[in-house]
């Protein structure tokens, strides 16, 4: 009776669908139906039937749990396959090769039969094997070490203002986004399969550029911007005082990279007499500016996927996205709190 019970709570709840059938297998014999019939109500073979209640009978409950196998075993061994991912991960050039100076799936199939790593491989199973050994193909990307003796001082420094905010002021992140050409900029958007959206590949630049100066302000997470035709100091002197009169009262901690009008001294002399502090980032550091983060959504969410004959159609767009991402800004807080940045003692010698 409590075989019974309990066979009734699996045939209900089970979700393996292999015990589930089991079950229900046992319960029809229990009930007194034939094989047959069993083999007809649920799709079976005889043998399959006669073997579930010949398993119950001797294992009980147990012989209902599936007993996965391993499949085929291997031809190739754990041994060889971490060969295969170790070889995967050098360069042709590595192996005197200067024919090529990366590897394709078959090229690397016919470099480790000639190796003799292994006898033979096709190229699905040279995949399957890099993709278990977590190797994968990737873009190569750059690096450009800092030569800032202070690096690591004035990281933490920045890094403290995001986390916490001096009381008696703001912290802004101020940089410049473009130049802003009118020209038509790639993206994605959706539409049928197969029929990408066209763009005319051929433009001019009659109407000449014209250059984005921006704050961001960490306290709200609004970014107030202005375009000019140029970036000289005088611009950027001019944002400045804007910033400093949208928020009398307060001292700035404005947030900027080395370009050189950021280090004019007329922009030094005007910051230190009306309570501006001007924080450098570290040299070849603007991933630290939280601004940053902003160009790129405005770039792919505003620009990309456009063809914008005039600045004014342009600038237009630039502004519309603005408005609509302010009023759904909200504080700037926890700025990459899992990031191996967060515990450098030093400057690490290469990208990680």
């Amino acid at each position: 009776m409590e075989e019974g019970r309990k066979l009734q709570r699996i045939s209900r709840s089970a979700k393996d669908p292999v015990k589930l059938r089991r079950a229900i297998v046992v319960l029809m014999s229990a009930q007194g139906q034939t094989v047959k019939d069993i083999t007809v109500l649920m799709q079976v073979s005889e043998d399959y039937v006669r073997d579930i209640i010949h398993a119950f009978n001797e294992q009980g409950l147990d012989a209902l749990d599936p007993k996965w196998s391993g499949g085929r075993p291997k031809t190739i061994s754990d041994r060889v396959r971490e060969h295969i991912c170790l070889i995967a991960r050098t360069s042709p050039a590595d192996w005197k090769i200067t024919a090529f100076s990366t590897w394709s799936l078959s090229k690397l199939a016919d470099h480790l039969i000639k190796q003799k790593v292994t006898a033979a491989i096709s190229r699905e199973t040279l995949r399957r094997i890099l993709r278990a050994g977590k190797v994968s193909w990737k873009t190569t990307t750059t690096w450009k070490a800092s030569t800032d003796p202070e690096f690591i001082a004035k990281m933490h420094r920045v890094l403290a203002l995001y986390d916490t905010p001096p009381a008696d002021g703001r912290v802004v992140c101020v940089d410049e986004f473009g130049p802003l050409n009118l020209m038509p900029r790639k993206g994605k958007a959706w539409g049928p399969v197969r029929r990408p959206r066209r763009l005319r590949a051929t433009y001019n630049r009659h109407g000449g550029v014209r250059q984005m100066l921006a704050a961001l302000d960490l306290a709200t997470a609004k970014l107030y911007y202005r375009i000019r035709p140029r970036k000289r100091w005088r611009e950027f002197l001019d944002l400045l005082k804007a910033l400093r009169a949208r928020w009398p009262g307060q001292k700035l901690y404005v947030v900027l990279d080395n370009f050189s009008p950021h280090k004019h001294a007329k922009v030094r002399t005007w910051a230190a007499d009306h309570e501006v502090e001007l924080v450098f980032l570290p040299t070849y550091g603007s991933w630290l500016n939280w601004i940053e983060a902003e160009f790129a959504a405005l770039r792919y969410f505003a620009l990309n996927g456009t063809d914008h004959r005039s600045h004014d159609e342009q600038n237009a767009a630039i502004a519309a996205y603005i408005r609509w991402r302010n009023t759904r800004a909200e504080p700037k807080t926890n700025f990459a709190p899992d990031s191996p940045i967060r515990s450098w003692t030093e400057y690490p010698a290469k990208a990680a």
